[in-house]
């Protein structure tokens, strides 16, 4: 009898501590959550800051108006067999931001583009253009650079280029192919820098639904997720160095005594 109700009481707990572990896995818990929330969530459009690099293009009906505002590069490719010969290609230059948000643009001069949207930046270009074309210009502004990294517990931590501008930590995550089983789904750190290089470390818990509606939730460039390990992690760690060390001193301790039985030989 007391065996019985040894077992039942021991596999309660088993389950128990298995529905406990679970909740700990999936992601937004709560949908219900979003779903009720009444207010319209703006769409994100990324911010230029400093340091960005940017793709400028001008373009008009006609190339050669056009054509001092847009910074090309030529290069040069050597063909083999002892001949060298020159195919020059044209590509477009980047633009650095600098730290005061500016860019040195063809002719305009220095121009503060930082803080602003990709449409802020191409509306602000076209009007200060205006001046020296017949016709109003098609200006195409892109990031270069658009990049996040992962670390932590996920299947491929790294850094990824982002080439439409905009990425949440979700899609991060699954850029990083997702979190290991030892991943702390409900704290998650992102550490975030801004135009004035201020750094703060944002706790995020992705087991709530409400991570859609946080700011954080769409990443700005050069931020950095960090997937915190749990307990398990942490002590398989701690064993395996132990294991290392005791299994290192063992080796010690018998080339020694082999040693030791030698020279009495």
């Amino acid at each position: 009898m007391k065996l019985k109700h040894f077992i039942l009481i021991a596999t309660t707990g088993i389950f128990l501590s298995g529905c406990s572990s679970y909740k700990k896995v999936p992601y937004m818990q709560d949908p219900e959550t979003v779903n009720a929330y009444g207010k319209e969530i703006p769409l994100y459009d990324a911010k230029i800051m400093p340091k960005d690099l940017l793709y400028v293009m001008v373009n008009t009906t006609d190339p050669q108006s056009a054509a001092p505002f847009n910074l090309t590069m030529q290069t040069n490719t050597n063909i083999g067999n002892g001949l060298l010969s020159t195919n020059a290609q044209e590509s477009i230059m980047q633009y650095l931001v600098n730290n005061e948000g500016e860019i040195d643009f063809p002719i305009l001069g220095r121009l503060k583009v930082g803080g602003l949207t990709k449409n802020e930046a191409e509306a602000l270009i076209r009007e200060k253009l205006q001046p020296y074309l017949k016709e109003t210009p098609i200006v195409t502004v892109r990031m270069a650079n658009y990049k996040i990294s992962v670390l932590g517990e996920v299947a491929k931590p790294g850094t990824f280029t982002v080439s439409n501008e905009k990425v949440n930590v979700l899609e991060a995550l699954a850029m990083a192919g997702d979190m290991t089983v030892y991943g702390v789904r409900d704290n998650v750190k992102l550490i975030r820098e801004d135009a004035q290089g201020k750094r703060e470390i944002v706790m995020l818990d992705l087991t709530k639904s409400d991570i859609v509606l946080s700011p954080y939730f769409y990443l700005q460039q050069n931020d950095i997720l960090y997937v915190t390990p749990n307990k398990t992690k942490a002590k398989n760690s701690e064993i395996g160095n132990t294991t290392s060390v005791i299994i290192s001193a063992t080796s010690i301790l018998v080339s020694i005594a082999s040693l030791i039985a030698t020279l009495v030989k």
